[in-house]
């Protein structure tokens, strides 16, 4: 399987000769970047183009991801370590791209040793020293709501402190306490709610795990700011800091 992928990622994509028409109909479609400036969407362009000469792209099912779509993803991917820099996403180059969602085969073995074999529908999974999978639709409505390329990022990040746990290294000036005082008592209050059955506005999904409630708020973060830290203040205070960016600012 890893040869496989290792052929599949063997060289490089060119970053495309982008049109401003092209980098216009992208970003207009993409409201997460709505709170950035000119000199920050600039930025952000360079640093897209940066990540499509480093990243391959591969296409599933048959699925070829074209110019809009790999240059969506690269914006997506990008606007989380906009201010903190590309080498965040070092160490790994593939992104596997399936049209639509995706059946994931999952094994576990239980208390009694036995083994439980079962399929999951996923939007995008990423792999520790891996590549990222990710789901594209044509029609964002169908994403309900979700940004899977934030999700997936934010999990990356993550990950660079070893195992996805939600906590990933912080920056310097960041207080660990801190932070985990405000996520841990955001994540109970949460898994609380959703044990109610009440209606939350992060998915309740982000239940599941504390890797999963940073990922999910990292999305929030940045395509629905205003929810975010209407619930949980804490945790926007926390993500600001650590993505070194305020989407509730106003345009520099």
């Amino acid at each position: 399987m890893f040869a496989a992928l290792r052929r599949l990622f063997a060289a490089r994509n060119a970053p495309p000769d982008v049109p401003e028409a092209l980098w216009s109909a992208v970003e207009a479609s993409l409201s997460c970047l709505a709170h950035l400036s000119p000199e920050q969407r600039l930025r952000l362009r360079q640093m897209a183009l940066a990540f499509l000469d480093d990243k391959v792209f591969a296409g599933a099912q048959g699925f070829e991801p074209d110019n809009f779509a790999r240059l969506s993803i690269a914006l997506q991917a990008c606007l989380p370590v906009l201010n903190l820099g590309l080498d965040a996403y070092a160490g790994w180059r593939g992104i596997i791209v399936y049209p639509g969602d995706f059946v994931i085969p999952r094994r576990f073995i239980d208390e009694d040793g036995l083994l439980h074999e079962y399929e999951e529908d996923a939007l995008g999974e990423s792999w520790d020293g891996g590549p990222i999978v990710l789901s594209w639709f044509d029609n964002p409505a169908d994403y309900e709501g979700a940004n899977v390329v934030i999700h997936e990022f934010a999990h990356k990040l993550d990950m660079l402190g070893g195992e996805a746990d939600g906590r990933p290294p912080l920056h310097a000036g960041m207080n660990v306490d801190t932070w985990c005082a405000a996520f841990d008592a955001a994540y109970e209050d949460f898994c609380a709610r959703v044990d109610a059955e009440e209606k939350t506005e992060l998915d309740p999904y982000a239940a599941e795990h504390p890797a999963e409630f940073f990922a999910v708020c990292s999305e929030a973060f940045f395509t629905a700011p205003a929810g975010l830290v209407h619930d949980y203040p804490g945790v926007y205070a926390q993500l600001a800091a650590f993505y070194r960016q305020d989407p509730l600012q106003s345009k520099a």
